[in-house]
Formats: C-alpha cells, structure tokens, sequence
C-alpha cells in the first residue's frame, strides 16, 4: 500500500521495505514503518471509514502488508470504548472510560500486534516463528501462525498461567517452559534462532507488532470523534501499545484527522516490576534491568524492555508521568471493576483503576477530565492470580 521505509527510532537510519529484519543494523534499536502520508490521506478519510468494517484492517492505508492475500486475520480490533459511569463514581471521576481489549480474538490486545506481524511475515516468507511470551503474546502468536500454516515456538516460564500454555498447545505451537523471567525466554530463543531457522517476533524486536497496537490510538480518536481524551492509563510491560498510540497520533495529525493536542500518557507497572517508573523518577531515558522481578500479573514481569526510551519519551512529552501498583491492589481492583461495570478485567488493566485513583488523590489529573482506562485483556487467563 503505502509504506516506504523502516526508520530506526534512535539513530534514524533508513532501512528498506521488503527485508526480513529484526532491529536496526547500525544501532540494534526498534524500527518502525514509514508511510507515504501524504498519499494515504487521500483514501483515508473519515468518509470512507464510515463503510468500513470495524476491525482494525479498517486503517489499511497505514497498515506495513503490501498484498491483502498476505492478511492473517480473526476480525480483530474494534472494541468497545466503554462509559464507566458507576466505576467513576465510586473513584471520584465524571468522564471515565475503559477500552476493553479483552474483546479480541485470544482475548487480549496482543492480537492487535500479532495480525500485523504474522501477516507481515507471511508477505516476507517466513515459515517459523519464535516468541518468549508471559503469557497472551504466546497464545496471540500461536493461533495466528496456525491460521497461516507456519510453525510456532513459544517460550515461557514456567510459571505462566496455565490458561495460556493449553492455549498455545492446543493451537499446535511448540511450547518450552523455562525456569525464569521472560528475558531468559528471549536469551534462549537468541541462542538457538539461526540454527533452527526462526523469525524472532518478539516485542518491539521485530518492526510491525507496533502497528497492529497503534490502531488503538486510531479507534479511540474515532470513537470520540475525532478528538483525544485528556488522559491515558496503560498498563506497561514491554510498551508496545504506549509507543504505538503516541505514532498513531503523529501520523493522523500529518493526515489532518486531529490537532497537535495529545493526551497525557500514564504508564503503569506493577511495584515487583517497574523499570520504567524507577527511570522515570530518577529522569534517566534509559531503563536498567528491574532486579529480582516478581508480580502476578504475568504481562508486567518485563524487567527490561527494548523500547524503554521509547516509553518514557512518550510519557514526558506528554506531561504524562509512570507510577507503580501492588498486586494485592490489583485484585481488589479487578473486583471493583467487575461489580461496577460487569468487565472480567485481567489484573494488568485493573492496575488502571488502582493508577488514576492515586492520581487523583496526588492531585495529578482533575475529577472532569476525560480518562480512558486500558483492560489489556480478559481476567479468565489469569485464574492462578485469583487463587
């Protein structure tokens, strides 16, 4: 379609379209695609997205598969944004909102992420796919693979809920448990990829997960016509979905969809886990390792990510800020969620209710602003936690 380039997002160097790559070679930093705006905007336009279907191939235009035989796809995207009106209530809040990406084919937003990363690698020719997962981003990969006829390899550790191991077994994905965190998953995918002959698809390792989660900043500014909310809560693990919303909000104001105005971008953690929150606090750009990681809520036990400048970019530009939430909180707000607004929130997006309270108790966001809460996905993958 539209795409031109891959452009390195630290030291900007061009690489071409239509090359198998993992990060930059010049840098080993994140890619991200790049668009001919200017041509897109000429067939993406508020107009012809009312006869579209509602699914995130609606934005096709700023979307990296060149031929539509090439898409893998469940019909994902386009979830609800939710008024949660008796939650806000009781958090002390007039405009609160939850987008709730547990509506998605395997029932998180990482399908977002892997129908543009399949399908890329289905157009690049790839035949296996390997993946260290805490757990959705596994389940995601292996029923996309499968719905492309390539071979899948999970990592994991061990004790990754066991909702998402039987789903990636029962989807034909090659799964290894491993006894650790999800680094050591992606240390041993490193060791054996080019002797088994795998596509890395890892978080931010690969150019194209990225747009399949910017689609959310894209519906969210459609779903509100065309303007933002003041405020974003989401739950951060490896930041694909944060970094991917502040691109889409780049790109659709080159495509004059909406103004310069963005909203503030709150990055969530979990205390056991928050490289990013202790960067932040300590205004580094760069997120060391989190030692001796540990929380429940298994998306958040990312101890280092590869996007960290990326992340916490966003978050200052935005006037943002990054703050941390225990896992007993995470539970009863899980709870709270589920008795106000009947949403089954999978502890990482109840981890959003638990932010923006704080927040509004340290006077960091008004009680008349408009807010969307990420739910990342459905509480049913997380039983263990609730035991």
């Amino acid at each position: 379609m539209f795409l031109t380039h891959l452009e390195c997002t630290a030291c900007n160097a061009r690489h071409e379209k239509g090359l198998l790559l993992n990060l930059c070679t010049a840098c080993g930093k994140p890619l991200y695609p790049r668009y001919d705006l200017e041509r897109a905007a000429h067939s993406l336009t508020k107009a012809a997205l009312k006869d579209r279907d509602f699914t995130l191939w609606r934005y096709r235009e700023v979307l990296p598969v060149e031929h539509d035989e090439n898409i893998v796809t469940f019909g994902e995207g386009g979830t609800p944004l939710l008024p949660a009106k008796r939650l806000g209530a009781k958090l002390g809040f007039a405009n609160l909102y939850i987008k709730d990406e547990g509506q998605n084919p395997t029932q998180s937003f990482k399908a977002r992420g892997m129908t543009a990363a399949i399908s890329m690698a289905k157009e690049l020719g790839v035949k296996k796919v390997a993946v260290p997962t805490a757990g959705n981003a596994g389940g995601a990969m292996a029923a996309y693979a499968a719905r492309a006829g390539m071979e899948a390899h999970v990592f994991m550790p061990r004790d990754t809920p066991s909702a998402n191991r039987i789903e990636c077994e029962q989807t034909g994905a090659f799964v290894t448990l491993i006894d650790g965190l999800i680094t050591d998953c992606a240390a041993e995918i490193g060791r054996r990829k080019a002797d088994e002959g795998w596509f890395e698809v890892s978080t931010l390792r690969e150019p194209y997960r990225v747009e399949g989660k910017k689609t959310m900043g894209y519906e969210i500014a459609e779903q509100f016509d065309w303007t933002l909310p003041d405020v974003i809560v989401y739950p951060t693990g490896g930041g694909t979905g944060l970094v991917g919303m502040w691109k889409a909000f780049e790109e659709m104001e080159a495509m004059g969809f909406i103004g310069s105005k963005r909203p503030r971008m709150v990055s969530v953690q979990a205390a056991g886990c928050a490289p990013i929150v202790r960067a932040f606090e300590n205004g580094e750009r760069f997120a060391a390792e989190f030692p001796n990681a540990h929380t429940g809520a298994s998306g958040l036990r990312v101890p280092r990510a590869i996007g960290d400048f990326l992340i916490l970019d966003a978050v200052r530009a935005s006037g943002g800020t990054a703050l941390a939430v225990t896992d007993d909180e995470m539970r009863e707000a899980v709870k709270e969620m589920g008795m106000a607004e009947g949403i089954f929130a999978a502890p990482e997006g109840a981890a959003c209710a638990v932010a923006i309270r704080k927040m509004l108790e340290a006077g960091q966001v008004g009680a008349d602003e408009r807010i969307v809460l990420f739910n990342t996905g459905s509480g049913v993958k997380y039983l263990e936690f609730f035991q």
